[in-house]
């Protein structure tokens, strides 16, 4: 078991000026937790994971685990097991041979090295499989074995980087449960990199969001929906993505089309003359008849059995602005009909600083 820290950590590129990959990264891991990093592509997660696993350089600030400083320690010396996007298994060895080789180059007892591997078969339904060659399994059970391999290690901390991505959609989900499973019965602190946010918001006991190598904010799946610190990270969380629009401020709110959406005076000193309002589509409405609202032209409808996604546009000032809402699923309107779209709850209305992304005071 370990806690981790990134110290004002940087890793720069060269050029001119040269590229922050990771700018300054300030973030702890505490002993136990499953930390996602998680961003968009050129983000700095996969490079910060690197950084922390020997295979990247800390040009500036330093990392620690438990404590003890291993910006230079060699990668090997540094206590901890990393599973590859791409398995990284060795073809000529059986599902044994390739979760017992790091042990065997320790010098393991042939009945230590036997005990462990057992174990982790059990942990992860391979028992079958342990006389297979990786070409003789599905991508989720090489997947398996690749974890089995850094679990039998019994290392201070696990580091994964999108072990994920090359499985189909339904053995992502299965295997993602796994994992969180997995990693809370062996407690050990674990940090996995994703660009999924949905993968991130389902496993993690806190997400870090980075972009452009600086962390936009750290903390519990929940904390980051209901009060994202700014309009990036309200944007990239969540699915489908909020709706973001910059609306010039009324004396009471703000104001698309018909609908009024009141705000605090608060929100309304800080924001200016305009600010950037924020709604989830899971927190607008269709309207009946004779109720206030917003008119929306429909143009797509996603149909997703209980739900259906509404996109459409509704005018905002002197421009129209796509809008994304959640509708019934057996219900949904048609194609190029006119729907009225409400809010429904004025606590569920994000505001952020129309220039800086911040979150405005006392919004939401």
């Amino acid at each position: 078991m370990a806690e981790v820290s990134y110290r004002n950590a940087s890793r720069l590129y060269p050029g001119s000026p040269p590229v922050r990959a990771v700018d300054r990264l300030d973030l702890t891991v505490a002993d136990g937790e499953f930390l996602v990093l998680v961003g968009p592509s050129g983000s700095g997660k996969s490079t910060a994971l690197r950084m922390l696993a020997g295979l990247e350089d800390v040009d500036e600030g330093a990392i620690h685990i438990d404590e003890r400083d291993i910006t230079d320690t060699p990668a090997k010396d540094r206590d901890i097991a990393m599973v590859f996007q791409s398995y990284a298994l060795y073809p000529h060895m059986t599902v044994a041979e390739n979760m017992s080789f790091a042990l065997k180059l320790k010098g393991e007892s042939k009945a230590s090295i036997a005990d462990r591997v057992r174990q982790a078969a059990e942990l992860l339904d391979l028992t079958a499989y342990l006389d297979r060659k990786p070409k003789a399994l599905s991508g989720g059970q090489r997947q398996r074995v690749a974890m089995g391999r850094a679990i039998v290690r019994e290392p201070s901390v696990f580091l994964m980087d999108e072990p994920l991505s090359n499985l189909d959609a339904k053995l992502r989900v299965e295997t993602r449960a796994n994992i969180a499973s997995l990693q809370d019965r062996l407690s050990t602190t674990t940090i996995y990199v994703t660009h999924d946010q949905i993968e991130a918001m389902t496993m993690g006991h806190r997400v870090a969001v980075l972009k452009d190598g600086t962390l936009q904010q750290c903390d519990t799946p929940r904390n980051l929906y209901e009060r994202p610190t700014n309009a990036f990270v309200a944007g990239f969380i969540g699915s489908p993505a909020m709706n973001l629009k910059t609306v010039t401020v009324v004396d009471d709110g703000a104001r698309l089309d018909g609908l009024s959406v009141p705000l605090s005076r608060d929100t309304l000193a800080a924001a200016g003359g305009t600010l950037t309002l924020g709604v989830r589509p899971e927190s607008l409405r269709l309207a009946g008849s004779g109720e206030d609202g917003a008119a929306m032209t429909v143009e797509l409808v996603e149909e997703l059995g209980a739900d259906a996604y509404v996109h459409g546009t509704v005018r905002v000032g002197e421009h129209s602005e796509r809008f994304v809402v959640r509708a019934d699923g057996r219900t949904p309107p048609k194609l190029g009909e006119t729907v009225t779209v409400a809010i429904t709850s004025p606590d569920e209305v994000h505001a952020f600083h129309s220039e800086t992304g911040l979150r405005l005071p006392a919004a939401g």
